[in-house]
Order: structure tokens, then C-alpha cells, then sequence
């Protein structure tokens, strides 16, 4: 029994229900025929804007096909522990690698040959996780390791603090500090309120605060 059925001892009559023989009569040929007529508007708007909106996806994508041997980075995702992370994510480092493909399997899956400290990961990915490298051996850097879990996501971790300053308002006074995070340089460093990050990262301040003793 549905909750309405429950609730009010009768069920619920959806548009698809109006049209039944039996309630022609009752409700009136005209009201039953106005009402089918706009259910077959609403239906045909709907795949008229799916159609309109398949059109304009379509035109952006386009099929991804790998061979043996060529290097994709791999897609990963930061844990939003910090609501930094939701509003600028331009800190947060997209994929990792270069990793080479092993083979195909099926129509968009592959398998990557992962290096060791990757084993504990499953090495099949679908090609949605997957970006194409064109290599250049004379621009080559060394990426910093970033630690994974089997989800292919990592926690940002803030390192220190290089700054502090108090922003007043017209009532209050709010301390800000400014973080240096794990796999990012100092130009990429922050501002956060000083009481959030205290109470998620105490350890920080409490060797803040022996440094300037």
C-alpha cells in the first residue's frame, strides 16, 4: 500500500490514470480529452528539449580510443574535508601519472600498468577517468607523489603557517592565517578563519606558537 493510500484511504490518481474507461463518464468526455491533449504536449516539449540538449553535448564530445603503449594520466578526486575544496578547486591537482596502457578491455575500459606503490588498486579504468598525453621528452617534470586510497581519492593537508592578520568589520574582528598545503608552493597558499582551522588542525598552532615563544 502506498503512504497516500495509507493516509487518506484511497490512492492517488497520477495523469496516467485519468484516462480509464470506467472514470470517462464521471469526469466528462471534454475534461478527459483536454486532459490527454496536454499530456501529449508535455511529452513531446520533453523530448523536444532532450533532443535540443543531446545536440548540444554532442558537439563537445567525442570517442576516446587508446592503443598498447600510450601514456594517460589518471583522474583522481580530493575528499572535501575542507569546504575550501568545494569553492576552489583549482589547487586540487585532477589526475596523476603518466601511466601506460597494458590493453583494451571491452569497449571503454582499459588497463593501465600501475608502479608499485599502486598495487593495492585496481588497474581496469573506464576512459571517462582517462586523459591522453602527447609526450615531449625535452619538457619533462617530476610530479610530487600524492598517497591514494583504493578510491583514487587523497586528503589535502595543510603544512604551516606563513602569515596572520586581523580583518576588522563593523563589529567584530576576525583572525585570518595563511596555510602552505602538502603538494602546492607558496604562491598557491591561502587564507582561512583562524578558528576553523584551529579546531581541525591544533598541532599547527601549537608549534606556531613555540616557534614565536
Amino acid at each position: 500500500m502506498e503512504p497516500y493510500e495509507a493516509l487518506y484511504g484511497k490512492r492517488y490518481r497520477s495523469p496516467t490514470g485519468w484516462f480509464e474507461a470506467s472514470e470517462t463518464n464521471l469526469l466528462g468526455p471534454d475534461l478527459v480529452q483536454e486532459a490527454m491533449d496536454k499530456v501529449q504536449l508535455i511529452i513531446q516539449r520533453l523530448l523536444t528539449a532532450q533532443s535540443r540538449q543531446k545536440s548540444y553535448s554532442n558537439k563537445r564530445r567525442r570517442d576516446l580510443v587508446f592503443t598498447f603503449g600510450d601514456k594517460v594520466f589518471l583522474r583522481v578526486s580530493p575528499m572535501k574535508g575542507v569546504m575550501r575544496f568545494g569553492k576552489k578547486g583549482k589547487l586540487s591537482p585532477k589526475f596523476i601519472g603518466l601511466y601506460e596502457i597494458s590493453y583494451r578491455v571491452g569497449v571503454v575500459a582499459y588497463r593501465l600498468a600501475l608502479p608499485p606503490e599502486l598495487t593495492f588498486i585496481h588497474p581496469m579504468f573506464d576512459v571517462s577517468m582517462l586523459k591522453k598525453c602527447i609526450s615531449d621528452s625535452s619538457q619533462v617534470i617530476e610530479a610530487p607523489a600524492i598517497p591514494l586510497d583504493e578510491k583514487l581519492s587523497y586528503e589535502e593537508k595543510p603544512m604551516a603557517i606563513v602569515d596572520r592578520q586581523v580583518r576588522k568589520l563593523r563589529s567584530k574582528e576576525i583572525v585570518f592565517v595563511k596555510f602552505l598545503w602538502r603538494n602546492h608552493t607558496v604562491e598557491e597558499a591561502n587564507w582561512e578563519v583562524e578558528k576553523d582551522m584551529q579546531a581541525k588542525y591544533p598541532h599547527l598552532f601549537q608549534s606556531t606558537s613555540a616557534n614565536l615563544s
